[in-house]
């Protein structure tokens, strides 16, 4: 090939040449050495290249050493171009209507060109994918470790045989244990789907163990394929298992195996064959049969067949015949891996993966279980106090849970950092709602004890005025409660089980809960004037305790909580005027079967209703209504067996 003597071959002399101060338009192509000379050898080939003819020369210049990778770089993302003038091919930065000029290996400048004389390299996707392989051996060994670290990144998304050699070399080299581990685990991964050897295969799968990561099984389950072939005689290969006719697979579908493999006649279809017959029609005869006898089903076969004999119609089969063709051939289910030690190792493997994933299955189903009985736990706690302590069915809890929610949002509309925004919030939300909760006591409440009827209606009067206000002040739509960034994300153990930390905070947040009420209630005169309240009201009064003023302050507690709930409530779910009424049908459900009353049944109520909704879910996951419509059934059964709940309390919330 002939090589112009223009100035452009400068841009793909090598340094040496430029150093020998040669004139650049007196550098020809004997004069080039090294990366260099390939470029200008395989220059067409690099300019217009095809996935199917272009990995010589790519080998080619991956051969050069280290100068070849800022090269293969820039060819990839497509920042070469060819001067129609000359020939000779650039780096490119467009600059108006000029490129400007770069020495494709070195980077150095070498002056402009007009657009009308530059051709932009562009290579398809499967050239790219061909460079971009070429370039992991030197980004594997790069010096800057955010190079080999995205090296690590391509061949876990796209590798092929080619890159194993070069990730072991770089094995000896990586200093950095993180990329060091991630580059044993790759080169794992790579041996079990490239391995050399059958042994080395295995030892490899052995190596993984019962990983449960995605990209293990994605490595092992197209060794473990299969497909169903037919044979003459007995199976050949790596027999997964044989299948017999008519019991591990169907009649027709192991003769349509036949008719693929060329081994028998296709079927013989109605519309054929009604077609073939009306074809051959001859002086009131089809194949020697009478036209009026082929109402009958064996006589219509019969003149086929005839008409097949004769040479007039193309052989087929038909239904009664599949059960005959399909004697003397078998079938069988074959692995994709020819090497029968592989597809065992890797069927083993997968198999422990599935017992294990089984089991952290179970593990992320618990975890959701608690984080849902958490929740409910929360809102109920509230309510527990309220229903539990005083005998008060307050339908407006759940609206309490809202204006909690919508305190959170009114605080983030002042207070942008949202980590001091949540401490702020909550305390305020809780002085919110107390005050609307002993506002509410002292109005309407107090007027209705013992007269349980009046008070539900009274309540659910409040609840529905409260939600009608929330959408006179804060509209319709959803309000954001947004999260302190340290909440964002999740915690995973593996690929399987992961827990939002949005859900761990709720879920220490009502432990908190939990410690805080049974040190007010066990450790505080509030707490031992409530009980006795609850024991014997009249008791406590003839000792010297305002029963209206316990059972306000505790109206007020129960309220105040219910407003914290609203806070954590409300930044994993929509904060709308509905908020509350989303939970307070499980609210009332954990104080219920928990035990009215006592804090420790509120636990066990949110818990058993927790682990049944999610187990309910489980079985039946597209639709979440069903899974509470079961579950509020099995609540109705349980209660008609344990009327007072899980924790039975003695006292005035218990009935006596």
């Amino acid at each position: 090939m002939c090589l112009s003597t223009t100035s452009g071959l400068a841009q793909v002399a090598t340094p040496d040449v430029l150093a020998n101060d040669v004139p650049a338009d007196s550098v020809t192509e004997a004069q080039l050495s090294g990366l260099a000379a390939v470029i200008a050898a395989n220059r067409a080939d690099i300019a217009k290249p095809s996935r199917q003819t272009i990995g010589p020369v790519i080998d080619q210049i991956a051969a050069e050493g280290e100068d070849a990778a800022a090269f293969l770089t820039a060819w990839e993302a497509r920042e070469l171009g060819q001067r129609e003038s000359d020939g000779a091919i650039f780096k490119l930065d467009r600059q108006g209507d000029v490129y400007a000029l770069f020495n494709p290996i070195t980077g150095e400048p070498s002056g402009t060109a007009p657009r009308s004389d530059i051709n932009e390299i562009k290579p398809n996707s499967g050239v790219r994918g061909l460079i971009n392989s070429a370039l992991v051996e030197f980004q594997l060994n790069a010096a800057d470790p955010t190079i080999r670290a995205a090296a690590l990144d391509s061949l876990e998304r796209n590798s092929d045989a080619s890159q194993l050699a070069p990730l072991r070399a770089s094995l000896e080299q990586e200093e950095d244990p993180a990329l060091l581990a991630r580059k044993q685990r790759i080169e794992r991964l790579l041996t079990i789907r490239f391995g050399e050897t059958a042994q080395a295969r295995v030892d490899a799968i052995n190596d993984m163990g019962a990983d449960l990561s995605l990209d293990l099984r994605a490595a092992l389950n197209p060794i473990t394929s299969t497909t169903t072939r037919a044979f003459k005689g007995a199976p050949t290969g790596n027999i997964a298992r044989t299948l017999t006719p008519g019991q591990d697979i169907d009649q027709t579908q192991a003769y349509q195996l036949l008719i693929d493999a060329g081994l028998q006649p296709a079927r013989l279809t109605a519309a054929d064959l009604r077609r073939t017959l009306e074809d051959n029609i001859s002086d009131g005869q089809v194949g020697g049969i009478p036209v009026f006898q082929l109402d009958d089903p064996d006589k219509r076969i019969a003149a086929y067949r005839a008409l097949v004999a004769q040479g007039q119609a193309q052989a087929a089969a038909t239904d009664a015949d599949i059960a005959d063709r399909l004697s003397g051939y078998s079938f069988a289910e074959i692995y994709a891996d020819p090497d029968a030690d592989v597809t065992t190792a890797a069927a083993m493997a997968l198999k422990t993966i599935d017992m294990k994933v089984a089991a952290m299955q179970a593990a992320d189903l618990g975890l959701d279980a608690i984080s849902l009985a958490s929740i409910y736990f929360l809102a109920a706690i509230g309510l527990a106090i309220t229903f539990g302590v005083m005998g008060v069915i307050n339908m407006a809890h759940g609206e309490f849970i809202t204006m909690g929610a919508y305190t959170g949002y009114v605080v983030q509309l002042y207070i942008t950092d949202y980590t001091a925004s949540i401490i702020v919030a909550l305390p305020l939300a809780f002085a919110i709602t107390f005050i609307a909760g002993v506002a509410m006591e002292r109005l309407v409440i107090r007027h209705l004890y013992k007269r349980p009827l009046e008070t539900l209606l009274a309540t659910f009067g409040i609840s529905i005025a409260l939600q009608q206000l929330f959408k006179n002040i804060f509209g319709t739509q959803a309000r954001p409660l947004t999260s302190p960034s340290w909440l964002d994300g999740q915690w995973a153990l593996n690929d399987v089980v992961s827990i939002s930390y949005i859900r761990i905070a709720i879920f220490v947040l009502a432990l908190i809960f939990l410690a805080l009420f049974l040190y007010v209630m066990k450790k505080t005169r509030l707490g031992l004037e409530v009980r006795a309240v609850t024991q014997n009201p009249s008791m406590a009064a003839s000792m010297g305790i305002n029963p209206d003023r316990i059972n306000m302050l505790t109206f007020g507690l129960g309220s105040g909580i219910a407003g914290i709930a609203g806070v954590a409530i409300g930044l994993f779910a929509k904060v709308t005027s509905e908020l509350g009424s989303d939970y307070i049908v499980q609210s009332f459900m954990t104080v219920v079967v928990g035990g009215v009353g006592n804090i420790w049944g509120t636990l066990a109520g949110a818990s058993l209703i927790g682990v049944l909704q999610k187990g309910i879910e489980f079985f039946n996951p597209s639709n979440t209504l069903a899974a509470q419509t079961y579950m509020i059934l099995f609540i109705i059964i349980f209660i008609q067996f344990r009327p007072r709940g899980i924790i039975a309390l003695k006292g005035r919330a218990a009935g006596d």
